[in-house]
């Protein structure tokens, strides 16, 4: 009986450990098919299909071979997101790198003066020891140099080293430039010097580039500074085109070639952009007037700072002129003025008067040119050569084409404005028998000057003179040097200011007295060499500074102009940001280096060429200053 219960006792502990160890396997199992099957379906789920899976227990391996560092590690973490990181065992091998495929090598160079910097991947086989020196050497010192490159062992791809010598050379050539490389391609951005920079530069690059390498040039310069700005467009039965075009923006240029194209403009033609502009709605302006050419059938239109002066063809019918010039004044921005003239056309069966040329010059200056001239091209001549020696707004044109004159005509008319211009007021009046000048003058030699100038081009018995001498005109009696002229301002001035409205250059309405007693010393002065200078704060982008300082500084010889100064020996020139007379740092210095400067041009080339009067300033005593009005700097008011 002991011996039997025995026996239950044992059976029932075998019995038990049998199920145990039944249970603990299949459990295993379960286990290891669910952590295998969950870590497969995490990797194909995120596209890792060259790995597999197998487990042991609660060991997870994850095996197979990667195709970079990266993507062995991305699938080890993967496989940790499923199972405790701690049971994924690797069994990952990586694939040899010599069978991946290269990266694209690259470097990217910015220069800036001597601060150079380097961005890219480079092959690590690659001499870029010497790359380095040589870009160090241009830099002038490694402390110019932010070396950010890095490398990857792959062999150095074909045409490299050459492109990457003769980036160098054009790196030399640009200081301020981005040049990106690769084994194919140079890509060269920069903004050189001058137009002529531009060319040389551009053409040196072009014959040095190697041939297996394709370079892609994007050089731009400075824009010049026009004074005055100029346009000057023509539609005859003959030819369009434009004698000068200057435009301020690209968008203006294209405008103004749009309006010429539709006008009549066959083939290409040229349009400069410029600092200068009278206004910043030249493109509207200038494209209107050309397109009421168009509308006319022909004729002429020049521009001349804000000055617009329209000349339509002989013939053209006068009610079509009206409508026409209409349009145009009601189109044209409110800084332009426009001179409208349409040409009588002669009745062959009427009188047709004198045959004769008549050029006025009044006391306040505006000249009139009237009578018979030989030919358009004859007629344009004059015109220009008359407001080139006249102020161009003060030029009125209303002659009319003769074919049949005598053939010296054309040069007896540019004589005759010659002497015209040497007459403080008067005319002259060109007959096919002999020239007639009349006139008052301040110089006692001007008699002898006039005939000089006329026996030389016209024979001693080809005119006659009748010239009177008044002392009130005379520069030599109780006129002030221009060096007083330019200190007067000074005492003009005073603690007042020449004011614009606020990030603008049109001139403040309080400006106006000022300008007015300026004009009555500038009137008096004479034809001064005087260079009116705009100034502004560092405030903003420097380019627009330069313009809004080239903006300011032509209202005021605009205002000038408009008062009957004699301005032909002025000039306005923006200097934008770069001569400031105090800190930027402070509202106080800015307010002072917003300015405009009066300067005898004669003077910038002795040591004297400093003096300056600048409003306010006790220590300046020959400059006079222009300022924005109320405060705030140019790029907050812009």
């Amino acid at each position: 009986m002991r011996l039997s219960s025995l026996f239950i006792v044992v059976g029932t502990f075998l019995a038990a450990a049998a199920v145990s160890f039944i249970a603990a396997y299949f459990s295993v199992r379960l286990v290891e098919e669910s952590s295998i099957a969950g870590v497969e379906r995490r990797l194909a789920d995120d596209g890792v299909t060259w790995a597999s899976v197998d487990a042991n227990g609660l060991q997870v391996f994850v095996i197979g071979t990667a195709p970079t560092e990266a993507e062995r590690f991305r699938a080890l973490s993967l496989a940790g997101t499923v199972v405790d990181a701690a049971r994924v065992i690797d069994e990952l091998q990586v694939a040899d790198s010599a069978a991946l495929e290269a990266p694209d090598f690259s470097i990217e160079i910015l220069r800036n003066d001597e601060k150079i910097s380097l961005i890219g991947l480079v092959p690590t086989n690659y001499e870029i020891d010497n790359f380095i020196e040589i870009v160090t050497d241009i830099a002038g010192g490694e402390n110019n140099v932010s070396n950010l490159l890095e490398m990857a062992n792959f062999p150095t791809p074909d045409g490299w080293d050459r492109a990457i010598r003769f980036s160098t050379r054009a790196l030399e050539e640009l200081p301020r430039s981005k040049i990106s490389i690769n084994a194919e391609v140079v890509a060269v951005k920069a903004m050189t010097d001058s137009a002529a920079a531009k060319d040389r530069i551009e053409g040196l690059l072009t014959r040095t580039a190697p041939e297996d390498i394709s370079l892609e040039l994007d050089l731009e310069a400075p824009r010049p500074v026009v004074t005055p700005f100029v346009l000057r467009f023509t539609k005859t039965a003959d030819a369009t085109g434009f004698d000068s075009c200057t435009a301020n923006t690209e968008a203006a240029r294209d405008q103004i070639l749009a309006a010429a194209k539709a006008a009549g403009l066959e083939g290409d033609a040229t349009c400069q952009i410029a600092l200068g502009s009278p206004s910043k709605e030249w493109g509207k302006a200038t494209s209107a007037a050309i397109k009421a050419v168009g509308d006319l059938g022909g004729g002429e239109v020049t521009f001349t700072n804000a000055d617009i002066a329209l000349l339509a063809l002989e013939g053209t019918e006068a009610a079509l002129f009206d409508t026409v010039v209409g349009k145009l004044e009601n189109a044209l921005p409110e800084a332009f003025v426009l001179d409208a003239v349409l040409p009588e056309t002669p009745d062959p069966e009427q009188d047709q008067g004198p045959i004769e040329f008549v050029a006025t010059r009044s006391p306040e200056g505006t000249v009139q040119l009237r009578g018979r001239i030989n030919s358009e091209t004859a007629r344009s001549t004059a015109e220009n050569y008359a407001r080139a020696r006249f102020t161009s707004s003060d030029v009125t044109v209303g002659t009319r084409v003769d074919p049949d004159l005598p053939a010296d005509w054309s040069s007896r008319v540019l004589a005759g404005l010659e002497v015209l211009s040497m007459l403080a007021n008067g005319s002259i009046v060109v007959t096919p028998e002999q020239m007639q000048v009349t006139g008052d003058t301040g110089d006692q030699n001007a008699e002898a000057n006039i005939a000089g100038v006329l026996a030389d081009k016209l024979g001693a018995d080809s005119f006659v003179l009748n010239l009177t001498y008044k002392e009130k005109l005379d520069p030599t009696l109780g006129i002030p040097t221009p060096e007083e002229c330019v200190a007067q301002i000074t005492t003009i001035i005073g603690d007042r200011k020449i004011t614009f409205e606020p990030g603008s250059a049109t001139l403040d309405l309080s400006a106006k007295d000022i300008l007015d007693e300026l004009a009555e010393l500038l009137t008096l002065c004479g034809d001064i060499p005087l260079e009116i200078q705009g100034h502004t704060d560092s405030q903003g982008r420097e380019l627009m500074n330069e313009q809004l300082s080239q903006e300011r500084a032509q209202s005021v010889l605009n205002a000038l102009r408009d008062r009957r100064v004699f301005t032909s020996s002025y000039r306005a020139k923006g200097y934008g940001e770069v001569n400031p007379i105090a800190t930027n740092d402070t509202e106080e210095g800015r307010e002072a280096n917003r300015r405009i400067e009066f300067r005898l041009i004669e003077q910038e080339s002795t040591e004297n060429a400093d003096e300056t009067v600048e409003e306010g300033a006790s220590d300046q005593a020959e400059g006079v200053t222009a300022t924005d009005a109320g405060e705030g700097s140019d790029s907050e008011q812009n």
